[in-house]
């Protein structure tokens, strides 16, 4: 049996996925039930030390590879969504090869839940969330998450609640690159610490609303210290 799979160095987003790996589809688990909340722009630089921890890094695996991986570690995230009250365990990865069917119900999982749309996410996203709880010590750890996706029409809704919510005009939520989190039993703090100390991407320090939010976008950070919205 032929699968496709996606090389670990494979650009998002694409239009056209041939997702035919859905017999991988036994890797990925899907469950239910829950609620959430959601934060002024203040600029913010301080980094602490963290242990040095083997990162996650792209793979390098040629674009035409056809058959799942008989060798190689395997990736997982678990991941709870705090709007839908989902929950998902997945194997997105194994060795430098990005599975299919996992990221199509990764997709759908961090679909926006105003709309019911969905996106591609950029698989660096989940590799950053991998080395996010490898740097906090919590190589199985559950990510809650606040927001995934979020469509124009969602994203200029938040923005139009109020002149404080905190939401992006160009968010890279509406580009499927961010996703907003918690890590139960971790401070908020030492979240975005962690966060900042990979140098992935953008990092948005959301204390009052306890989340953050991560991206693979251009390096940058900041702190709001309002009630942000997701």
């Amino acid at each position: 049996m032929n699968l496709r799979l996606l090389p670990a160095s494979f650009s998002f987003p694409i239009r056209k996925l041939a997702f035919a790996g859905l017999a991988l589809a036994g890797l990925v688990g899907l469950s239910l039930p829950a609620s959430a909340r959601s934060t002024r722009m203040h600029m913010h630089s301080r980094v602490l030390a963290f242990r040095p921890v083997a990162l996650l890094a792209p793979g390098t695996l040629p674009e035409d590879g056809e058959n799942l991986p008989t060798a190689g570690h395997k990736y997982e995230l678990k991941l709870y969504h705090l709007h839908t009250g989902e929950s998902i365990d997945v194997v997105y990865r194994i060795g430098n090869v990005y599975i299919p069917a996992a990221m199509e119900k990764l997709n759908h999982f961090l679909r926006d839940h105003r709309t019911e749309d969905e996106s591609h996410y950029d698989p660096h996203e989940f590799d950053l969330l991998h080395n996010l709880l490898a740097r906090l010590g919590r190589p199985q750890g559950m990510i809650d998450v606040v927001c995934g996706y979020r469509t124009p029409e969602s994203n200029e809704y938040l923005r139009t609640l109020s002149a404080d919510t905190g939401v992006a005009k160009h968010s890279q939520h509406m580009e499927a690159k961010a996703i907003d989190i918690r890590v139960p039993g971790v401070r908020t703090r030492r979240l975005r610490d962690a966060a900042l100390s990979l140098q992935a991407g953008g990092v948005g320090y959301y204390p009052i609303s306890q989340f953050v939010h991560v991206d693979v976008g251009p390096v940058r950070h900041w702190t709001f210290s309002g009630h942000g919205d997701s």
